[in-house]
């Protein structure tokens, strides 16, 4: 199967051929690769250049128009830096439309801290009623685009060049192992590195690539069927679902620990993804020590 990437706008160009209530909104990111569909459908392919502001209004002008928009680039500019168009223009509005961004928190780290993204997913958790898919694999990206079109909803999708190397299609978390001593939590494309770091342990391992709405029946199902002793596992800032994992577990005695994208000090480095993993405790051997400290093994 092709990367998550190229599978994201393989499917974008079959749903904008297939639907002409469907637009695309980009900001020069992926606008060769979607050219074909521009020149089909020029009045719902459109690239607004390196403006990200723009980006974002023009998707939520085309949702006010009655269209479901696509709106595409990169994290830092999609989010952060349009993150005031967001708050307003979608969610004031309360109008719908499917952001979706490539590069994750450091798929990019040659191009330096302007395209490094960890607190994506925290931004959008700060307003209310968005949907955050974090796919771990191209089949759920596929799918989690697919079944983000219909309606009109507000849908963020958190593309990453970090993949499992096999898919899980279920809804909410999805148990892939039962153990008594706790429970670890593993959001998109950290989960083969979890499933290696637990090897041995007995612990219950739980996947998501929906992360809100947050499956808090799905958490606290898992730790009342063993220690309630949670790791959160997230590819972005670390704590980030913290809270909505300790709703979760309200009234039940636990201990959390939280563990993604350091908080505490930026990482002022290029190298590669490895590179960045290990720097933020996301490779496998850091995330087996974390887990095992904090379990006592």
């Amino acid at each position: 199967m092709l990367p998550m990437r190229e599978t994201f706008l393989a499917t974008t160009e079959r749903i904008v051929d297939a639907d002409p209530d469907v637009a695309v909104v980009l900001a020069d990111i992926s606008a060769a690769q979607l050219a074909g569909a521009a020149r089909r459908h020029p009045d719902r392919v459109i690239n607004v250049g390196i403006r990200e502001q723009l980006l974002v209004s023009t998707g939520a002008g085309l949702a006010l128009a009655g269209l479901r928009p696509i709106v595409h680039t990169f994290p830092p500019f999609l989010v952060e830096r349009a993150f005031e168009q967001i708050k307003l223009d979608f969610s004031h509005q309360e109008v719908g439309g499917v952001l979706v961004s490539w590069g994750a928190s450091y798929d990019m780290p040659a191009a330096g801290r302007t395209h490094q993204s960890p607190g994506d997913v925290a931004l959008i958790d700060s307003l209310p009623g968005w949907t955050v898919h974090v796919p771990g694999h191209p089949a759920e990206a596929e799918r989690l685009l697919l079944e983000s079109i219909p309606g009109d909803g507000r849908v963020y999708l958190r593309l990453s060049a970090q993949e499992n190397a096999s898919p899980h299609l279920g809804v909410g978390f999805t148990r892939l192992r039962q153990g008594a001593r706790g429970v670890v939590v593993a959001v998109g494309p950290v989960l083969d590195r979890v499933l290696r770091a637990t090897a041995g342990l007995d612990v219950t391992v739980l996947y998501a690539s929906t992360i809100r709405p947050f499956d808090g029946a799905g958490l606290r199902s898992a730790a009342l069927a063993a220690a309630a002793d949670v790791v959160l596992v997230e590819p972005y800032l670390a704590g980030t679902s913290a809270h909505w994992a300790a709703e979760a577990l309200s009234g039940v005695p636990h201990r959390l620990r939280s563990l993604g994208v350091r908080r505490d000090a930026e990482v002022r480095t290029y190298g590669g993804i490895g590179d960045h993993d290990l720097a933020h405790g996301l490779d496998a051997g850091s995330l087996g020590l974390s887990i095992r400290e904090f379990l006592g093994e």
